[in-house]
């Protein structure tokens, strides 16, 4: 199983990122190999459509779940029609969320807003 986060920065105690579509980076962890490497997220300066991008990039490399604060809906569609499921990362270090979920400690996301839509401002 895949789990990707946003996070800040490339390091285990970083932070995740409030964003989902304009995070720096996305750490995609491997329960089964128990690999785990960063992403740079390539539509974080998007002038649109970030949070689809960053959806597809999810998608790309086969995730099965996705730890965020927040989703917009156009990417949420993106995610569901994928079959990936989104939970709702808690105000901790991406390891404390990664332990969390493996505890089942994280709800599901289900606040699902309707985007921002800045268009590069």
């Amino acid at each position: 199983m895949k789990i990707i986060i946003p996070v800040n920065e490339k390091n285990l105690q970083t932070q995740i990122c409030n964003s989902f579509g304009r995070a720096p980076f996305f750490f995609v962890f491997d329960s089964e190999t128990k690999d785990s490497l960063f992403l740079d997220n390539h539509a974080v300066n998007s002038t649109g459509g970030a949070g689809i991008k960053a959806a597809q990039t999810m998608v790309d490399n086969k995730a099965n779940v996705v730890i965020t604060f927040s989703c917009g809906e156009n990417a949420a569609n993106v995610l569901k029609a994928a079959d990936i499921q989104l939970y709702k990362a808690m105000n901790a270090s991406l390891e404390k969320n990664i332990e969390a979920y493996f505890t089942s400690n994280l709800s599901l996301l289900d606040e699902i807003h309707a985007g921002l839509h800045l268009h590069g401002n």
